[in-house]
Parts: structure tokens; sequence; C-alpha cells
């Protein structure tokens, strides 16, 4: 009979390329990926592993024997779920992984929850980029993600992917205390679109939707300092090095020297936790994304129930303000804008 764990350590180093990736993905050693399919080649009598320079590639058995491992190793996971759901039980192995501010700003409090709640499941959390997560959770390395897009560039998820929306977070332009929109109430990222800007690695979701929010304004945006941690970019707009467009989930504690910016229209990433459709009968899945829902249920401030009632009223303000600029000249006292 052959044996899931070398099967699953065949499948690896098919899905990843290498022996050592693989060993990376299943968080064992080189040495133990080889040694399972050297065990895997005296159970099939086949030679499955070929050198290939300073590496090894499948052979064409390998390959054969891992597209069944596939569709085994799937199968299992879905018994493995089906037996949970009838026991009701919260239990086994779940791996989550979410992009650095959710994994900073939610993934704690919603595993201080689950540890207290549910005792017996073992939680096993990794922080990685959207795309890596995408590609790991389709691949069954992940159970769980935490992912974002930004409203006007919607994320596509593959097939058998399912998910639910956490939490919607504005971001704002932090410039430096001496800018000269700092006393404005809310700006349009068409006043600050020729201003020098700070941003992530190319790439990265958040410098992307940058480049292209800033684009849409017919402006050619000038990035002139890269870093991936909110910190290092709201240091750097503390000296005076330029603007960034700070989520604030992501922002914490604002450094002297700077200044927080209201856009209007605000540009919003909707925050998601994403699985398998498969999988969503496992009593871990719900009761993880039911605590991440409360985690950010509880970050959410006093006034949150006030914003859409407020973001009307900037609406309606903005309609009328055309009217009220025709009628000033005519009028001896100026109007409210």
């Amino acid at each position: 009979m052959l044996d899931l764990n070398r099967l699953k350590a065949l499948h690896a180093v098919s899905v990843y390329g290498s022996v050592g990736a693989a060993a990376e993905a299943l968080m064992v050693t080189p040495s133990a990926i080889s040694q399972q399919l050297a065990k895997l080649e005296r159970e099939t009598g086949a030679v499955l592993i070929e050198r290939n320079g300073r590496g090894v590639k499948l052979t064409d058995a390998a390959g054969l024997l891992a597209e069944h491992a596939e569709r085994i190793l799937a199968l299992v996971e879905t018994a493995e779920a089906d037996f949970e759901a009838l026991r009701g039980a919260v239990v086994g192995r779940l791996t989550i992984a979410a992009f650095p501010t959710a994994a900073r700003g939610i993934v704690p409090r919603a595993l201080t929850t689950l540890k207290r709640q549910h005792p017996d499941l073992d939680l096993l959390v990794y922080e990685r980029e959207p795309e890596r997560q995408i590609r790991e959770l389709a691949r069954g390395d992940l159970d769980l993600a935490v992912l974002q897009d930004w409203l006007n560039r919607p994320m596509a998820l593959p097939e058998g992917l399912s998910r639910t929306t956490l939490l919607d977070d504005v971001a704002d332009v932090v410039v430096p205390a001496d800018h000269p929109l700092v006393k404005a109430d809310r700006v349009r990222l068409s006043d600050l679109a020729g201003d020098d800007w700070i941003s992530s690695t190319p790439g990265t979701v958040c410098h992307d939707f940058l480049v292209f929010l800033l684009r849409s304004e017919e402006r050619e945006p000038r990035i002139v300092c890269m870093a991936d941690e909110y910190p290092t970019q709201l240091a750097l707009v503390a000296e005076g090095h330029g603007c960034a467009l700070i989520p604030r989930l992501g922002r914490g504690p604002l450094p002297e020297g700077v200044a927080v910016l209201a856009v209007q229209p605000p540009p919003v990433r909707r925050i998601y936790a994403v699985w398998r459709t498969d999988a969503a009968r496992r009593p871990a899945i719900r009761a993880a994304a039911d605590a991440l829902r409360a985690a950010t249920e509880a970050l959410r401030p006093a006034t949150e129930a006030l914003r859409p009632a407020t973001d009307a009223l900037h609406a309606a303000t903005d309609a009328l303000r055309p009217a009220a600029d025709a009628l000033r000249p005519a009028c001896s006292e100026p109007l409210g804008g």
C-alpha cells in the first residue's frame, strides 16, 4: 500500500519544482523529502527522480504517480472534513496565512479567541503576500487565508475558493506637517498627484494600486522612496521626503512631523477570509472565520457606524458646491462651501 506521507512528498516536489522548495513547503528537511522519495521508489519498483544538473527532475512514472497523488490527497482532505463535520468538533491542524498588516492587526486577536474556545485545535500561522497565499491555498498548503484587494481593483479568485468579507479598510494620505494642504478637511487625489510619493516595492498590491490611482489622474507617479513597512514609510514622510497612502489598519502610532489627510472619494481596500470550498464543512474553518470576523469588529472605532451618514453628507455638499459657487458673486456675504 502506498504511504500517504510519501505521496505528499512526491506531490510537493511536482508542485514546487525542487526537493528544497518542497521541504520548505512541508516544513521538513530536504533529506527527509529525499528519504520519502527513496522509500516510494522501493514501494513502486520504479525510478521516480533523475539528476538534472545540480537539481533533480521527475520521471514520467513520477509524473503519473504525482497526478494520482493530487487526487488521493484531495479525497483524504474531503474525508477528513466530512468526518470533522460529522463529529462537530473543532480539532486538527489549521494553517492560516495573512498579509503583513492583517497578520499584525487582525490575526493575533483571532488566535487568542480560537485558543481559548478550542484548545484542541492545532494552529500554524504564516505571514504571506496575497499572491502567494492564493497559490498555496489552491494547492492545499494553506487552510485559510486573509487577503486584500482594492475596491476598484478587485481580486480574482481561482475556481474552488470561497470568501467572506471581514473589513473595509479606508486609506488616507499622510503628508509632512508643513504640507500646503495640511489644513484641508478633505482632499482629492488630483490635488496631490504631482507630489513626491513613498510606496512599497513594485509588484506589491499597495504599490500597484497607488500607481493605478495616480495614473487615473493623468499624472505619472513620482515615487522617490520604496519601503514595504508602513512605519518606515511614515518615518520618511516625517522627514519631508514625500507623501504616502496608508490604510488605517496598517497605520499604527503616527510620528511627529506628519499630518493625515482624508481623501475624497476615499480609497478603500476590502479584507477577506478565504478558504477552499470543499473544506468549508470543517468546523475548524468556520470557527476561524468567525474568530477573524470578531477580531475585525473589535477594531472598528465607535464612529464607524456614523460613516455612511457622514459620507452621504459629504456627497450632498459636493453636489451643491457648483451652484453655491455660481451664486457667490451675487451675494454680499460668501456662501458656505
